[in-house]
């Protein structure tokens, strides 16, 4: 057993109470919160608070603030106002002059909000509900709007996926994007954490404030085994945390109204498979949803072998759903503005709501939770002959598996207990995905810092 080294790193306690979301609840609300935050969940919401505090790390180690914090705690306590959090030995750097910051207190309330209210809305009494499409549907529904980011106003929410570890010229791509996207009055909404993620927050506040827009938008959802590895940029104003990667992906396509991917790893390959996964099946294909891929002029090789990658496996028709674009950030604001027209126009005539796609049809496959053990990705079924859908559905899930070896604690300790996963599947596909995972390490687009061990072998 490791034994507990106390942190040399500035420290401080603190006593905060939220503003808006937890400030008007009933006793009996409050004392479910406050069970539900010491109970079982509490390690969870330890560490979701902690990547919160620790905001602008560079580490992709969910383990690494642990180790720099362990002796921080948060205890949710209840009073007559509502409800009240403490915090023991919290890092300094989210503090200023002895006073939270007020993002970063704002952030914190989310993670207790979100931690709570699935503990409560969908505990073990609940399972039977999330047994079917329309229950998971529901469950994000509902989070979603526990969380006050379901709001009826025009369509202009642009969902941006990109890698964590990005090089610099690839980062100033995603903040110029943002920018362009920002002056024609676009919201953003990403996966929260550096990189392809901070960068078109940044660019759009300086758009919007150019336009004067006076209520911006910078939406970030993440899920537990996540935000620890990727904490949250300051950029971020509106944080949810959803329970699991593919209620987190289901989150992103109902909420948004198109999406721009940017160079990325295996964690952006697992997005692209997803949307298109679901674009591709027949009750979706009519339907409007705009997809742009696109990067620096120096990220065209790495478009082109993840389009090649695409035809190889999910066939000619999946070209039709996504558009590259190359090194002009205007002309990547200007079609998605267009697209985003068309998902309005849609929307009116099949008298769907703005601000949930409730149209888009989401096969089983993709919401059930996959949960990436040695057998499961030994067993995915990476072969020709299948429905497209099908197919992309379990490539999503071995690039899962991968982003849990590369980030995720329980992953992780897999790999280190049980050695790579091995991931079967037809030769010229293993081939295929043997190349560009390749790519992706060569490219640094694993890890941020340090040297890469694959949590992986592809076996044709």
């Amino acid at each position: 057993m490791n034994e507990t080294v106390s942190s040399t790193l500035p420290v401080q306690d603190a006593r905060i109470y939220p503003r808006g979301g937890l400030d008007v609840l009933s006793r009996t609300e409050v004392a479910r919160l406050r069970d539900a935050s010491s109970g079982g969940m509490h390690e969870l919401l330890r560490r979701c608070a902690l990547a919160v505090l620790t905001s602008g790390s560079a580490s992709d180690d969910p383990r690494a603030a642990r180790d720099l914090y362990p002796d921080f705690d948060i205890q949710v306590a209840q009073q007559d106002r509502g409800v009240r959090i403490d915090l023991a030995n919290a890092p300094a750097m989210a503090f200023v002059d002895g006073e939270i910051i007020r993002g970063v207190a704002e952030l914190l309330f989310a993670v207790v909000r979100d931690l709570a209210w699935t503990a409560i809305e969908l505990g073990p009494e609940y399972a039977a509900d999330l047994e079917t499409p329309a229950g998971i549907t529901d469950a994000v529904f509902g989070l979603l709007r526990n969380a006050r980011v379901l709001r009826p106003a025009d369509p202009n929410l642009v969902v941006c996926w990109g890698g964590h570890s990005i090089s610099r010229d690839e980062y100033i791509y995603t903040k110029q994007v943002g920018y362009e996207l920002g002056l024609r009055g676009l919201d953003i909404c990403t996966g929260c954490g550096p990189g392809a993620m901070k960068g078109p927050m940044k660019g759009a506040t300086i758009a919007h404030a150019k336009q004067r827009k006076a209520h911006t938008r910078y939406i970030g959802i993440t899920e537990p085994g996540i935000i620890a590895a990727e904490s949250p940029n300051p950029i971020v104003n509106e944080l949810v945390i959803m329970p699991d990667i593919e209620k987190r992906l289901e989150a992103f396509v109902r909420l948004g109204h198109g999406i721009v991917v940017f160079p990325g790893g295996v964690g952006t390959a697992e997005e692209i498979l997803y949307l298109l996964g679901i674009l591709m099946h027949e009750d979706n294909r009519e339907l409007p949803f705009p997809l742009i891929l696109t990067g620096p002029t120096i990220a065209a090789p790495y478009f082109e072998q993840i389009d090649r990658f695409l035809r190889l496996t999910l066939g000619e028709a999946a070209t039709s759903r996504y558009e590259i674009v190359v090194g002009d950030p205007a002309a990547v604001a200007k079609k998605m503005t267009a697209g985003i027209r068309r998902v309005r126009e849609a929307r009116i005539a099949h008298k769907d709501s703005f601000y949930f796609n409730w149209g888009l049809r989401i096969p089983d496959e993709f919401q059930h939770p996959f949960v990436p053990s040695h057998a499961a990705m030994a067993a995915l079924d990476l072969h020709h002959g299948r429905p497209p859908s099908a197919l992309a559905a379990d490539l999503r899930r071995a690039f899962s598996g991968i982003v849990a070896g590369n980030v995720k604690e329980d992953g992780m300790r897999r790999i280190e207990e049980h050695g790579p996963f091995e991931i079967h599947g037809a030769p010229d596909m293993m081939l295929a995905l043997d190349g560009l995972l390749r790519a992706f390490v060569e490219q640094r687009r694993m890890k941020i810092a340090g040297e890469y061990r694959p949590c992986y072998r592809v076996v044709a």
